[in-house]
């Protein structure tokens, strides 16, 4: 797009841009009355849940911004004078002059990469524009000392939200990459971007399930989880996967892996070239790895209990009958890794030592401080949910996933509408964004309860704060050796709060923070070269002295962890194969359940 143009060459554009846009009005009528004719008559209605519940939120900072309008005069102020230094550079640039820009785009913020952003005087005063009331609205929140934290947060994730939903990069008008392509294409892009957007409306039943790759580019076992092995055990909530080795002999201990349940387990086996499974396997382990079922209405009655029993307890009696060994060393990511740490401290209590080493990765179990993720839980919006998967029996994983994209807006949902919408184009295949796109449900019982007692309440990291099958639970009880893998930059477990653990577990420790976020932190093969990772043998109850103190290593930590486990597995014995032992193969990994999709 040119970087000026006199008033004949705009308004012969502006004509032309008309005539398109009736065309694809023509031909968007016909693909809308196609996409009504196919649907059935809608789904009964369901009881809505208001995920924002923001009434009172928004009411009170209203109240305490009336409350000081001398503060709010002279941030009005400050922006007057933001944008009367942007007319001002505005105008030096309309006359040949050089001149620095106002406010810049945050580093790493994708949505201006075009050149046009800066090249085109006009898109370069929206995009400056749109920054300066983005920034306004957002410090307005944050400098709002008299809201509750709580409630601090809320709004100014919401806020964030709405700014987001507004960036000029998201509509046709203001976006120069999708005027460009428009005028181009004579608009196909636009009509290719409403059969995009028609397909996913189609494909979610309603609900715009937008593609984040192509669905079709993976299969499971095909191009992605295909490590070799086998199931060897299930039950209602598990398939039990245990997995070949590649290697002459192993150590005797075996690993247990036990994934969340909120997503599914081959995260840690995507392909070859970044599988945490086969890395392990490599390394001489034994490795067995839990796969939930994706439970629907039948299973809603599955407590955070029967999650213990059926799923690490379980694995632990079904190693020892398929390998007849019976200690291990186990490995909970994120929500499994919760689970592990209540599931040790209910062992301790039983004088059961069967899991000799633990590792944490991304794992929560003191939720004072959970995050953004904390915004979506108060008692209104927990009362509604627990409405709703009273009626269903669970809780739809795409509501689960939608909760997850907010969380990073940019990136999970608006790119998504300006590629496959506005720009019409094919999502590119991706097997992480295949995995986060493979969305699983959580019963009502269990995901109540861990809601309440965990993120509401607080009450795992209180001594009998909860009880389990009879015992009350308590981490301090946990006495074995505990390696922690949490990342600089997650949005779901912050490293700060996981590090609290360090301070409950009374065995040997070691602490280590990866780069990077809760998914690409911890899937950091050695041959990627990176991001790294820091460690201190410290662990001081502050977790930025922590972090002053340590010592920054190059690459993955997935070598220092191997290392680690390896000397809590004793000697090394004859490799294992699945289904030779004392349980029999039930079918091929990934197994079945991983297959059940919740779209």
């Amino acid at each position: 797009m040119a970087k000026h143009g006199g008033p004949g060459g705009r308004g012969q554009e502006q004509e032309e841009l008309l005539k398109i846009v009736g065309e694809i009005a023509a031909k968007s009528h016909a693909l809308i009355e196609e996409f009504l004719r196919r649907q059935q008559a809608p789904e009964a209605a369901r009881p809505a849940i208001d995920p924002l519940n923001l009434g009172s939120a928004f009411l009170e900072l209203t109240a305490r911004l009336m409350s000081d309008p001398t503060s709010v005069m002279n941030r009005n102020f400050a922006m007057w004078q933001d944008y009367m230094q942007l007319w001002q550079s505005t105008t030096l640039r309309m006359f040949g002059q050089e001149a620095e820009p106002v406010v810049v785009p945050e580093r790493g913020d994708r949505r201006f990469r075009d050149p046009a952003w800066h090249d085109n005087l006009l898109f370069d005063f929206i995009k400056q524009s749109y920054l300066l009331a983005s920034r306004y609205i957002l410090e307005t929140v944050r400098q709002e000392t008299g809201l509750d934290e709580k409630t601090r947060r809320k709004v100014e994730f919401y806020a964030r939200q709405f700014v987001d939903a507004l960036a000029p990069s998201n509509f046709v008008a203001t976006n120069p990459e999708v005027l460009r392509a428009t005028i181009e294409s004579r608009g196909e892009n636009l009509l290719r971007g409403l059969r995009n957007m028609l397909e996913d409306l189609e494909r979610g039943r309603g609900r715009l399930a937008i593609r984040m790759t192509d669905l079709d580019a993976f299969e499971l076992g095909r191009n992605i989880a295909t490590t070799p092995g086998k199931v060897v055990y299930q039950n209602d909530l598990v398939q039990l996967i245990q997995y070949d080795p590649v290697t002459e002999q192993v150590y005797k201990r075996p690993l247990v892996i036990v994934p969340p349940w909120i997503n599914k387990f081959y995260i840690l086996d995507l392909q070859p070239k970044n599988s945490f499974v086969r890395f392990a396997v490599e390394q001489g382990f034994t490795v067995f790895v839990l796969s939930w079922v994706n439970p629907d209405e039948r299973l809603a009655h599955k407590t955070f209990e029967d999650y213990m029993w059926e799923g690490p307890l379980a694995a632990l009696d079904a190693v020892e009958k398929a390998i007849g060994e019976k200690e291990v060393t186990a490995i909970g990511y994120c929500l499994g890794g919760t689970l592990l740490a209540a599931t040790l401290a209910w062992m301790a209590a039983k004088g059961d030592r069967r899991i000799k080493a633990a590792t944490f990765f991304t794992a929560l179990v003191d939720f004072s401080d959970p995050g953004e993720l904390g915004v979506f839980i108060d008692e209104e919006q927990l009362a509604a949910l627990e409405e709703t998967m009273a009626q269903r029996g669970y809780l739809d994983g795409a509501e689960m996933a939608t909760t997850f994209n907010l969380l990073r807006a940019n990136d999970l949902i608006w790119s998504f509408v300006v590629n496959n919408y506005l720009l019409g184009r094919e999502p590119f295949p991706f097997d992480l964004l295949y995995w986060n796109s493979d969305s699983t449900r959580m019963p009502a019982a269990m995901h109540s309860f861990y809601l309440r007692k965990f993120y509401h309440e607080n009450r795992l990291v209180e001594p009998g704060g909860i009880e389990l099958a009879g015992e009350p639970i308590d981490l301090r009880r946990i006495r074995q050796p505990v390696y922690w893998v949490s990342t600089r930059e997650d949005h779901i477990a912050p490293w700060r709060s996981t590090y609290a653990a360090t301070q409950i577990y009374k065995g040997r420790k070691k602490f280590v923070l990866a780069g990077s976020g809760h998914i690409a932190g911890i899937v950091n093969p050695p041959a990627s070269g990176k991001y790294g990772y820091w460690v201190n043998e410290k662990l001081p109850p502050d977790p930025d002295r922590w972090l002053a103190d340590a010592i920054h290593h190059e690459g993955s930590w997935w070598p220092d962890w191997a290392a680690w486990n390896a000397s809590h597995a004793g000697r090394m014995v004859a490799a294992r194969d699945p289904g030779k032992g004392g349980l029999p193969a039930i079918e091929d990994a990934p197994g079945s359940y991983v297959r059940v999709r919740a779209v």
